[in-house]
């Protein structure tokens, strides 16, 4: 049995930023009930050298877009980066969502051996679609889930495990 790159990446990509959103909107009821600022929360980070919350959101929607259209041949389309609320990242997290689910599964076909190039800050990487998907998109993804979901954690926001992994259907 074949199982096309798409197969893997869409279900995933979708669940993740779906949880994510999940998540987001814990932060955004735990900013109101405790009537804390939102921008405290969106400005949040780890640790100084670290991406805010919000660049986080930004950066997993970004490769997950970019991944779904570079493994269909097509350039990634660009988003703004201007979200400034809770609900410009969920709007962000639902246009990505969109256009994963707009994609054509026979787009991808393929695609495992294609040859994607990633223009870096230290240079360009090239490898083949299955190298790009398994060795820096989905660990990319994971990670600014992930650390959002830490951010808001740290900050006292009442989310686990569960939350972070989202519904399992």
């Amino acid at each position: 049995m074949t199982v096309s790159l798409y197969d893997i990446a869409a279900p995933l990509f979708r669940g993740q930023l779906s949880a994510l959103a999940a998540v987001l909107d814990k932060g955004a009821a735990f900013a109101e009930s405790k009537k804390i600022d939102p921008a405290v929360l969106l400005n949040a980070r780890l640790a100084p050298d670290m991406f805010a919350l919000t660049r986080q959101v930004q950066i997993a929607t970004d490769i997950a877009r970019g991944c779904i259209a570079r493994l269909a041949g097509v350039e990634p389309p660009k988003e703004a980066d201007g979200e400034t609320s809770f609900a410009d990242l969920k709007a962000r997290i639902q246009r990505t969502i969109d256009y994963i689910d707009g994609a054509s599964p026979a787009a991808l076909e393929g695609s495992e051996k294609r040859e994607i190039t990633l223009h870096q800050r230290a240079g360009d990487i090239t490898m083949s679609g299955m190298k790009y998907l398994t060795w820096f998109v989905i660990p990319n993804v994971g990670f600014h889930c992930a650390t959002t979901y830490n951010i808001l954690r740290h900050n006292g926001v009442e989310i686990g495990k569960r939350d972070f992994l989202g519904p399992k259907d």
